[in-house]
């Protein structure tokens, strides 16, 4: 299944069309805007005006190249994404193990090209950088260029209390080669390390108009028309919101924020959300909490403050926030094992007491 049509951010893309025309677009850019306007399929839309045989303005999308981008298969488009970390040991067999993961993940988005945001154990790691470093200093396959998306960059290497492969993926930015374009996105450009916000050309993608939203869920999103205005409604400008299945998500969030505030207070309240979780149920609102856990962890290590629990957490130390992300990552592996809810949202509340 090729991917659905960018929709919306029309004056924008007129900038850019007419930027590649005139062979000026910026090497390294910084696409910024709320999570679930499409920056992603933005750049993926940036990459194909590249690689188009057609010419000035818009991607053909019937050209050769234009319908190997949209079926995510031109060799010369590399397409990163937060990825669990990788569990081998030696460097070489990291950036394996990673390539392995990109390639399945792209897979399913060439089945469902619609998804939800990365879960909060995922990351931009070491191997990224080190895998973007093998294939940048290779030449095209087709073509001219060759084109690196970075999806959500803020999340280079959160978890690490490192700024390593931001720092190794920087030095592939200070100087790119020719013909080589770097395109990062995020929803929190705060959270992006300032040297290589500093090399970046920021373009803000903003949110898309309500008709554009109703356009993508009644087309695209197969959303019953009854519900495609509470959709929109809820989205806020946002397809990838309007989209989300709401109702777990938000109680997931809300036992997470329950939990953390449980391990700072040390009041009973974690023991008894342990108790009533459902033994060996489905698996799907117990990992959504962790999820919704280790997004807190991630956002508290990068100095986020959004709200008064982030605020609280930001102010323990990184090193004990990174301990207790990677402890929370664990279990998560675990909860897939068919180990016992209850028991092991215990043994994590009185783990993450003892690191916090």
């Amino acid at each position: 299944m090729a991917l659905h049509p960018l929709i919306g951010h029309n004056v924008l893309r007129s900038h850019i069309a007419q930027a590649v025309d005139k062979d000026r677009l910026p090497q390294v850019m910084l696409l910024n805007g709320p999570q679930g306007v499409g920056k992603q399929r933005l750049a993926l839309w940036i990459a194909q005006r590249l690689v188009c045989e057609k010419g000035p303005g818009e991607p053909c999308g019937v050209c050769s190249p234009c319908r190997k981008v949209l079926g995510l298969g031109h060799p010369d488009i590399h397409w990163f994404m937060p990825l669990a970390r990788p569990k081998a040991t030696e460097s070489d067999k990291q950036v394996e193990e990673l390539e392995g993961m990109l390639g399945e993940v792209l897979e399913q988005r060439r089945k469902e090209p619609i998804y939800g945001p990365p879960d909060g154990l995922t990351g931009h790691f070491v191997s990224t950088a080190r895998l973007i470093a093998r294939m940048a200093i290779l030449r095209p396959v087709e073509g001219r260029v060759k084109v690196f998306i970075i999806g959500c960059a803020e999340r280079l290497v959160p978890q690490e209390s490192s700024p390593e492969a931001a720092n190794a993926l920087l030095k592939l930015l200070e100087e790119p080669s020719p013909g080589t374009f770097f395109i990062l996105t995020t929803a929190d450009a705060e959270g992006v390390i300032p040297t290589i916000r500093s090399r970046s050309t920021q373009l803000r993608v903003g949110r898309l108009p309500d008709q554009d939203v109703a356009l993508f869920l009644g087309n695209y999103a197969q959303i019953p028309e009854s519900q495609i205005g509470r959709r929109v409604a809820k989205g806020s400008g946002s397809i990838g919101n309007a989209v989300a299945d709401d109702v777990d998500l938000a109680k997931g969030g809300q036992l997470a924020a329950s939990l953390l505030e449980s391990v700072r207070t040390r009041s009973q309240t974690g023991w008894e959300i342990a108790i009533k979780q459902m033994p060996f149920s489905a698996r799907g609102e117990f990992t959504d909490t962790l999820d919704a856990m280790a997004d807190m962890l991630s956002q508290a290590v990068r100095g986020s403050r959004g709200d008064r629990e982030l605020a609280r957490l930001a102010e323990v130390p990184k090193l004990k926030l990174v301990a207790a992300l990677d402890r929370v990552g664990e279990v998560r592996e675990l909860a897939q094992n068919n180990v016992n809810p209850q028991i092991l949202l215990a043994v994590l509340n009185q783990e993450l007491r003892d690191i916090l």
